[in-house]
């Protein structure tokens, strides 16, 4: 299994006071990321931040709460990569590959946060929402960008289906012997070539 592009610490930050919150959530995505999902309990989260057992219950009622709020974070992150790329000057076709390329570099950096946000992980969708919201907030500024909200819909079906793809290894963009870094370039020529104005 390809390691994910990770700019988080090999170990989480230590927690200080005020802020068990945060270390709380650095040492889940750590544990997410590096390890597996069926290694992350509220016990392994307090382990790994070096704090008691009952802490993390101070801000996450059970361990379905912290998948919540990982997710969230997730979503939040993933909008505003959309966001900076969608910024880039250039015409509709470069924007759509920009975006691409931006949804990639999330999944490539956080594979295990991305499948947890979309996969069925999270069995109790229905119970949260907000989970809702923050996904339709990204396909609205996929959409927003572009300037048909039809478009922004088939470009974020098509790279999102094209990560999922990817991180269950269905098809091979060169991350099999390469890693997940180059899945950015690949989606931007892909969707260059999918979604590019027709030529007369």
């Amino acid at each position: 299994m390809d390691k994910p592009v990770n700019d988080a610490p090999s170990k989480a930050r230590p927690y200080h006071h005020g802020d068990l919150r945060n270390g709380l959530l650095d040492a889940a995505r750590i544990i997410l990321e590096e390890e597996d999902l069926s290694q992350l309990t509220l016990r392994a989260v307090a382990r790994k931040a070096g704090v008691s057992h009952a802490a993390p219950y101070r801000h996450f009622p059970n361990h379905e709460a912290l998948l919540v709020e990982l997710s969230l974070e997730g979503f939040r992150e993933l909008r505003q990569m959309v966001a900076d790329a969608a910024k880039a000057p250039g015409a509709d076709s470069d924007r759509t590959a920009h975006i691409g390329a931006a949804y990639m570099r999330f999944v490539a950096k956080r594979p295990a946060v991305a499948r947890l946000m979309f996969g069925g992980q999270l069995p109790n969708r229905e119970k949260f929402p907000e989970l809702g919201d923050a996904a339709d907030a990204v396909g609205t500024e996929i959409s927003n960008a572009l300037p048909d909200p039809a478009l922004g819909l088939a470009v974020w079906s098509a790279v999102h289906g094209l990560a999922m793809l990817v991180l269950e290894n269905v098809i091979d963009l060169g991350q099999r012997k390469s890693g997940l870094t180059v899945l950015p370039s690949r989606a931007e020529i892909l969707l260059r070539s999918l979604f590019a104005a027709p030529r007369d």
